[in-house]
């Protein structure tokens, strides 16, 4: 079983916001305040936060990132998810259909999500050139090995492919801790057995 090794990325929850909720929220006109870059070319976190707001409870300082997105989506750790009271699927970055909604509350306004609210299943991005050599496709799902006390075998990671990405494997803070894993560590991944 040939393996290779790729960076871990590990998510903190945060929330995505289009221009038109970034104005609601922020102000008529208003532009994210860029705090640092993210291991994705073009992405970065920004020094604005907001509040969420669900059925059984509220998340504070929920960071914003950046750039604005064609729709605003809200990407929770499992944990998050039992404070504020959803129950949402495990779905790729984007995928947003049939999620549940949540309030979200800036320092200039409020504003309610239909829809948004996501646990972002664990995934695997690439370059094309990366994905060639290895041998996956756009899609395909591999795993994880880690190693260590607390290691073990993540299944179902998605595979995604854009000239854009940079090779990082990203996971949320739930299974960052689970497994014991820091930003930066290098784990090995191999295609998943049919």
């Amino acid at each position: 079983m040939e393996t290779f090794t790729v960076p871990v990325g590990i998510s903190n929850r945060h929330i995505h916001l289009s221009q038109d909720h970034i104005e609601a929220l922020f102000g008529k006109g208003y532009t994210l305040t860029k705090m640092k870059d993210l291991s994705q070319p073009g992405q970065y976190a920004c020094e604005e936060t907001v509040s969420i707001t669900g059925p059984k409870g509220t998340i504070s300082g929920v960071r914003v990132l950046g750039p604005a997105r064609k729709a605003s989506q809200v990407e929770l750790a499992g944990t998050d998810t039992f404070k504020v009271g959803l129950k949402p699927p495990v779905r790729d970055s984007g995928k947003i259909e049939g999620t549940p909604g949540i309030d979200v509350e800036g320092p200039k306004g409020r504003v309610h999500l239909d829809q948004g609210v996501i646990v972002a299943a664990r995934h695997l991005h690439m370059t094309p050139e990366d994905a060639e050599k290895h041998s996956v496709k756009d899609g395909d799902h591999i795993q994880a090995i880690v190693p260590g006390p607390r290691g073990g075998i993540m299944g179902q990671v998605l595979v995604r492919i854009s000239p854009d990405y940079a090779l990082d494997l990203h996971v949320d803070t739930d299974e960052g801790n689970a497994f014991s894993l820091v930003n930066g560590q290098q784990i090995e991944v191999c295609k998943a057995t049919e």
